[in-house]
C-alpha cells in the first residue's frame, strides 16, 4: 500500500514526466470544465427557495411573512424567491455575498435566532443590515426587476406617482428608502430611531406589525 501511495505521489508531483504535454493540456481543460460545472451547480443550489427555507429560522419567520405579500402571489404569477432580493445577480458581487453568508451559517450552528423570541430580538439589527446593503448598491436587486424608465406612472396611485417622479427620477432616493417593509413586516423601531431617509413610509409604533409603504 505504501509503495502504491508513493507511486501516485510521484505522478502527482511531476506529471510531466509520466504524461505528454498534450494529454495534460486536454486533461486540465476537461478537469476545469468539470470543476466549474460542479461549483456553479452548487452555487445555484444555494440560491433556491427550497434551500433558503430549509431551516426553520427562515421558514417559520420571514418566509411565512413573504407568503402574504404581492412578491409571492400576484395576478401575473411572477414570484420573487429569496435570492432575487438577497443575492446580487452579478457574479463577483454574488461570490462576495456568499462569503458574507458564512456568518449566517455560524449563527445557525450556535442558535443565534433559533426561536421566535430570539428572532424578534434580532429583527431590527438584521433588517438594518439589509437596508444598509440595499442603500449602498442603489437597490440593485430591486432594479433587476423594476426599471424606472419602464414604469407607467399613469397607472400608479397619485401618491406613488408623486414619490417616484420626485425621488427616483432625480436619484435623490433609492427604492429601499420607501419600501423597507415591502416583503417582510417592519420591526419595532424605538421612538426617535426611525429612518430619516424614508419620506414615503410610516414607521410602526410599539404594536410593530403594520406596514405603510409606497405601493
Amino acid at each position: 500500500m505504501l509503495t502504491l501511495l508513493k507511486r501516485y505521489w510521484a505522478v502527482i508531483r511531476r506529471p510531466s514526466v509520466h504524461f505528454s504535454l498534450g494529454f495534460l493540456t486536454i486533461g486540465g481543460f476537461i478537469g476545469g470544465i468539470l470543476f466549474w460545472g460542479a461549483f456553479n451547480t452548487a452555487m445555484e443550489l444555494t440560491n433556491t427557495e427550497k434551500f433558503c427555507t430549509g431551516c426553520h429560522e427562515m421558514r417559520d419567520n420571514v418566509f411565512a411573512e413573504l407568503k402574504s405579500t404581492i412578491h409571492y402571489t400576484n395576478r401575473s404569477g411572477v414570484r420573487a424567491v429569496c435570492s432575487n432580493c438577497h443575492v446580487p445577480h452579478d457574479w463577483t458581487d454574488k461570490i462576495a455575498r456568499k462569503m458574507q453568508a458564512s456568518k449566517e451559517v455560524w449563527g445557525k450552528i450556535f442558535g443565534t435566532i433559533d426561536t421566535p423570541e430570539k428572532f424578534e430580538a434580532k429583527r431590527l439589527e438584521l433588517a438594518q443590515h439589509e437596508w444598509a446593503r440595499f442603500k449602498a448598491n442603489d437597490s440593485l436587486e430591486c432594479r433587476n426587476c423594476h426599471n424606472y424608465d419602464s414604469m407607467d406612472l399613469t397607472r400608479q396611485s397619485l401618491r406613488a406617482q408623486n414619490m417616484h417622479s420626485t425621488y427616483l427620477d432625480s436619484k435623490e432616493k433609492t427604492c429601499i428608502d420607501c419600501h423597507k417593509g415591502i416583503a417582510h413586516k417592519l420591526p419595532h423601531i424605538p421612538p426617535g430611531q426611525g429612518p430619516s431617509d424614508s419620506p414615503g413610509q410610516k414607521v410602526p409604533g410599539s404594536a410593530g406589525a403594520s406596514v405603510a409603504s409606497v405601493q
